[in-house]
């Protein structure tokens, strides 16, 4: 079968390689789309390594159709169209059991552990099936939306921990991929205003089809001057950061009102050390926090807010390429001349 395999650190194409082959309770699934992640493109040039294998395929962001069934498995039959939950938290560790699955400290994933979408063909290891990481798709709901329940459910997260709700003004940093599910979710979940701040047009004319209060330039405008001058000069409920940039955090957070809360969604490559004056967080009150990966409940929420269509996540896919065109999707995705980038057969 088709694979892109990666070598080591820059080190990736698209190869021949063995199809996988399933035991008892697993499933083979024929790859739908798989989308191209921010975090992919880290470990595609080396700037993440944590849990990379070499050589391995990648890609955590999958759908596609059943095409092999393990024996055992009753839930599942040939043809079925279905979306993966990649990460499996242990349910043992100190995260899990104080309720942070999605923080486990030694979960398993897809794309990593075991390889990943970005191949003709995956394999779903039994214990996904078991622990309810498989969810089928309705025929009215496309590949590409399936593929991306995965970026959705960790954008809930993120809201969930910022406490995104009612009448909230909200400014979210960043209008990519995941900056759009992130407004569409603030929307959803009542927030009175949302700004977004981008550099990119295209991007910005795509958050303001999608319901942006405001979209402001900040390479041409003062970002600071026009939050204060929307909100009264009090400054924003919550603050989403949804690009990896730490040198812009520290001016960020003096946006964000008394008792307001600041979510560093973005993953920062290497350190991602910056500076920061500690007096504004502390005589602000201000509630800083982070986010990574979902959990269950997370997935499952997000899959029925998109299978609702209460959030659009379909006209994200803006480019598809297939296996062997992927240089060319790495290219375009690095570019940033679309939004979400697919891989397909």
């Amino acid at each position: 079968m088709k694979a892109v395999v990666l070598r080591g650190a820059g080190q990736f194409a698209c190869e021949e390689i063995c199809p996988p082959v399933i035991g008892p309770g697993e499933l083979l699934l024929q790859l739908g789309r798989a989308a191209i992640c921010g975090t992919d493109l880290r470990i595609l040039e080396g700037k993440k390594t944590k849990d990379v294998r070499y050589p391995s395929v990648i890609g955590h962001e999958i759908s596609g159709t059943v095409y092999q069934v393990g024996e055992g498995v009753s839930t599942f039959q040939k043809g079925d169209r279905v979306a993966v939950a990649n990460v499996l938290p242990c349910g043992d560790c100190p995260s899990c059991l104080a309720g942070r699955s999605n923080a486990c400290q030694a979960r398993l994933a897809i794309g990593y552990q075991y390889d990943g979408g970005f191949a003709e063909y995956v394999r779903i290891p039994a214990a996904f099936l078991e622990h309810g990481n498989v969810f089928r798709l309705p025929e009215t709901v496309s590949f590409e939306t399936g593929a991306l329940l995965e970026p959705l459910a960790c954008c809930l997260r993120g809201q969930r921990n910022a406490g995104v709700s009612f009448l909230d003004t909200v400014l979210i940093v960043g209008a990519g991929p995941i900056g759009l599910m992130h407004l569409q979710l603030s929307l959803a979940a009542g927030a009175r205003c949302v700004i977004v701040s981008e550099i990119n047009g295209m991007r910005r004319e795509k958050a303001q089809t999608l319901g942006a209060h405001m979209v402001i330039d900040p390479e041409r405008e003062d970002l600071t001057e026009r939050v204060r001058e929307a909100t009264g000069g009090a400054g924003v409920d919550r603050m989403i950061l949804a690009i990896g940039a730490p040198a812009i955090v520290n001016g960020l957070l003096g946006i964000v009102r008394k008792g307001g809360t600041a979510c560093l969604f973005a993953g920062f490559a290497g350190k991602g050390t910056c500076s920061i004056d500690a007096n504004i967080i502390h005589y602000n009150e201000i509630h800083v926090c982070g986010s990574t990966a979902y959990t269950r409940q997370d997935y499952r929420d997000a899959a029925a807010l998109a299978i609702g269509g209460k959030i659009d996540l379909e006209s994200l896919a803006t480019h598809c390429f297939p296996l062997e065109q992927f240089q060319e999707a790495y290219e375009t995705c690095r570019s940033g001349a679309g939004l979400k980038i697919m891989i397909r057969r």
